[in-house]
C-alpha cells in the first residue's frame, strides 16, 4: 500500500489531498499546528518552522513512499520592496523555504529507491515575472524552487525523484473566492502525478497537469 506523508493536510489543498489519497486507497500520514485532519489518516502535530520537531518526524513512521510538503503561508501584510516587514519576510522563508527542505531531510531515512518527494510552489515563483507584489511570497517560492532542485540532484544517485508543482490559483483561504481552480480538482492531479513521477523528470517545475513549466 503506498504510503504518504502530506503537510498542512487539515485544510485547503492539504486536505483535499488526504482526502484524495484516502480515497485511492492509500495509508496517510498528514501533520498540521493542531486543527484535525480527515479522519481515516493517522495525524501528527507539527510545526515546520520547529526544526527539533521536524527532525524526529519519521519517528514511529512506516516506510514513506511519497513526501508531498503543502505546508506554507502567504506572508505578511508589509511585504514590499519598499516597505517591508522583515521578520514576517523571515518566517514566510521559514515556512516556505526552509521547513520542506528539513522535512524532506527528516523523511529520508524512511523513504527508499522509488520515492518520491514533492513540494507545492507557485506561479509567482516564475522568474520570468518582474512582479513585485507579495514579494516575501514571491522569493519564498523562487527559493524553494532553487533548493528543491538541488535536492533532486543530490537524491538521483539514491533513486528518489523531487519535482515542484504549481498548483494554480486555487479557492481556498489564501487563494480566495475569486479563484478560478477547485482544489479537489488539482489534488487529484498532483496525486496523479506524484504517483507517475519518474527519475526522467525528477528536478523539474510542473503544473498539477502533468505539463512542464519554466523556473
Amino acid at each position: 500500500m503506498t504510503h504518504l506523508v502530506v503537510t498542512g493536510g487539515n485544510r485547503g489543498l492539504g486536505r483535499a489531498l488526504v482526502e484524495g489519497a484516502l480515497a485511492r486507497g492509500w495509508a496517510v500520514t498528514a501533520t498540521s499546528r493542531g486543527d484535525p485532519v480527515p479522519a481515516g489518516a493517522r495525524a501528527r502535530m507539527l510545526d515546520v518552522t520547529d526544526l527539533s520537531a521536524v527532525a524526529r518526524l519519521a519517528e514511529g513512521l512506516a516506510p514513506v513512499d511519497i513526501l508531498i510538503n503543502n505546508a506554507g503561508i502567504i506572508g505578511p501584510a508589509r511585504q514590499s520592496t519598499l516597505d517591508t516587514d522583515f521578520d514576517g519576510f523571515a518566517r514566510t522563508l521559514a515556512v516556505n523555504t526552509l521547513a520542506p527542505l528539513a522535512v524532506a531531510q527528516a523523511v529520508l531515512p524512511a523513504m527508499g529507491p522509488g520515492g518520491r518527494i514533492l513540494s507545492i510552489s507557485s506561479q509567482m515563483a516564475w522568474m520570468g515575472y518582474a512582479k513585485s507584489d507579495r514579494i516575501a511570497y514571491r522569493a519564498s517560492k523562487a527559493a524553494l524552487n532553487k533548493v528543491m532542485q538541488g535536492l533532486a540532484t543530490d537524491l538521483a544517485p539514491r533513486g528518489i525523484a523531487v519535482a515542484l508543482v504549481d498548483p494554480g490559483w486555487l479557492r481556498t483561504d489564501m487563494g480566495g473566492p475569486e479563484a478560478d481552480l477547485d482544489p479537489v480538482t488539482v489534488a487529484v492531479g498532483i496525486l496523479t502525478l506524484a504517483e507517475g513521477l519518474t527519475m526522467a523528470r525528477s528536478g523539474r517545475f510542473l503544473r498539477h497537469d502533468g505539463s512542464e513549466r519554466p523556473f
